[in-house]
């Protein structure tokens, strides 16, 4: 008996639904498994999304175009230069230590991250799984900490800081979030609400304890939160201007934000009005959180994709 070849056999199953359609026609007919539309229904969204992606590109577009421009034309319209100047950058380079800043953010960054994940994640595992009274009111005043602005507490965190001794150090910059962030605590704690609880009444059982359903159980469940939560402190302390101002004297600690005021006091208002000069310095340092979003933006997506579907 002669044998049928084995790539017909193997796919005339796959390529029909029970119906005797063909299922992979009509996958392709219909990009992500839903009929989009006509274009007509779906181009005013287009034009608005287009007309926000202008707006929202536009002040990058122009810091591109005023770094590569000379003095005299750094304020003018024209996205094009007609005179583009690279030694702006090496200017940059040569008169502040650039990298020295950006080093300092790197670290005063990666621990500002890692220990307000960490304390956050265990204060909201606590809130999600322990049951006890008085557990809402105290998650509520948890909460309400948001709402106090930072220049309350401003002097008296300075004293404390200035009591231990660390005032002049890059410590404070990031040791506050040992304690944990309200926001980022209400977004895991909605986030460890969503697990299965079963699957820690299951642990509890084969005798975890609740150090180990944290370790082994949460936080593996909970990565596209966390890494949210990491990627945005990561943003916020790349960007912070306040705290350095008020504990960096040194300018070899200077983070990059603390380092372009510099920057701006010498070369521009009330200095040499460099202004091509700090445009090169602003757009070196925000091409590192521009990238660092492009690397994660598929884990921010997952994240709040999950949130969505299980907040």
């Amino acid at each position: 008996m002669t044998a049928s070849p084995p790539h017909l056999t193997a796919a005339a199953p796959a390529a029909l639904d029970p119906l005797g359609n063909d299922r992979v026609a009509g996958a392709r007919s219909q990009p992500g498994g839903r009929d989009q539309g006509p274009f007509w229904k779906r181009a005013p969204y287009l034009i608005v999304l287009a007309l926000a992606s202008v707006v929202f590109t536009y002040p990058f577009v122009w810091l591109i175009s005023a770094s590569l421009k000379p003095r005299t034309e750094v304020f003018s319209n024209a996205l094009i230069p007609r005179n583009v100047q690279l030694s702006n950058f090496a200017d940059v380079w040569d008169y502040a230590p650039v990298l020295a800043w950006m080093s300092n953010s790197v670290v005063v960054g990666i621990a500002a991250a890692t220990t307000v994940t960490i304390s956050s994640a265990l204060v909201a595992f606590g809130f999600a799984y322990f049951r006890f009274p008085g557990r809402n009111v105290l998650f509520g005043l948890v909460l309400a900490t948001m709402m106090l602005p930072q220049a309350v507490t401003m002097i008296p965190v300075y004293l404390i800081w200035n009591k231990l001794g660390l005032t002049g150090t890059q410590v404070p910059l990031w040791a506050q979030n040992i304690f944990g962030s309200a926001f980022y605590i209400f977004l895991l704690r909605q986030f460890f609400l969503s697990l299965p609880r079963e699957l820690f009444e299951a642990a509890r059982v084969d005798g975890c304890g609740f150090l180990g359903l944290f370790r082994r159980i949460a936080l593996p469940l909970s990565r596209p939160a966390l890494a949210i939560v990491f990627v945005f402190e990561i943003q916020a302390s790349w960007d912070d201007l306040l705290r350095p101002l008020i504990y960096l004297q040194d300018t070899s600690l200077f983070t990059i934000p603390r380092g372009l005021k510099s920057v701006i006091d010498t070369f521009g208002q009330g200095g040499e009005q460099h202004w091509e000069i700090i445009m090169a310095a602003s757009l070196i340092a925000t091409l590192p959180m521009i990238i660092i979003f492009a690397v994660a933006q598929r884990h921010i997506i997952d994240g709040i994709a999950t949130q969505g579907r299980k907040g």
